[in-house]
């Protein structure tokens, strides 16, 4: 299987996650059938069924997790040397060209990105035009709104 990227603070959130998972949700939907079952007939028993449903759910996740991170490359930005490009974990001020706005982003894995902690995933349009490249460059980014154009005004690794 690929190395799957991720940043310090991402693997702790996916770690806690997997912790939730095994040490409140796994025994509480444990219990929820546990107790369904009690009940008598499971035929038509739609709280047995939903419990079934969560558990299915949770013990998926829970693989899923697990395989993510022992195939994690953690890549902590803060040790980072690129010399000033824009790469996986550094943090990319941006112009946009065309409005004048700024806006900041980290360049994190895909099971890290959330656009409104500015955190957009390595696999996105605005990510793969920005790789690579220093502060200074226009970039030119084809999103599904069109053609964008964005000046990299400063690249941190922090």
């Amino acid at each position: 299987m690929n190395k799957v990227p991720l940043t310090v603070v991402g693997a702790e959130k996916l770690k806690e996650e997997l912790h939730h998972l095994k040490h409140v949700q796994r025994p509480a939907v444990i219990q929820a059938i546990s107790e369904a079952r009690a009940q008598g007939d499971l035929s038509e028993n739609a709280e047995y069924d939903a419990a079934k449903e969560r558990q299915s759910f949770i013990e998926g996740r829970i693989a899923d997790l697990e395989s993510k991170l022992s195939n994690a490359q953690i890549i902590d930005p803060a040790q980072l040397d690129a010399e000033g490009r824009c790469v996986f974990a550094s943090t990319v001020d941006l112009e946009d060209m065309a409005s004048g706005e700024t806006v900041t982003y980290q360049i994190v894995g895909d099971d890290e990105a959330d656009i409104k902690e500015g955190k957009i995933s390595i696999s996105s349009p605005i990510a793969r035009s920005l790789i690579g490249k220093f502060a200074g460059e226009v970039v030119e980014v084809k999103a599904p709104g069109g053609l964008r154009e964005y000046e990299i005004l400063q690249v941190r690794y922090s």
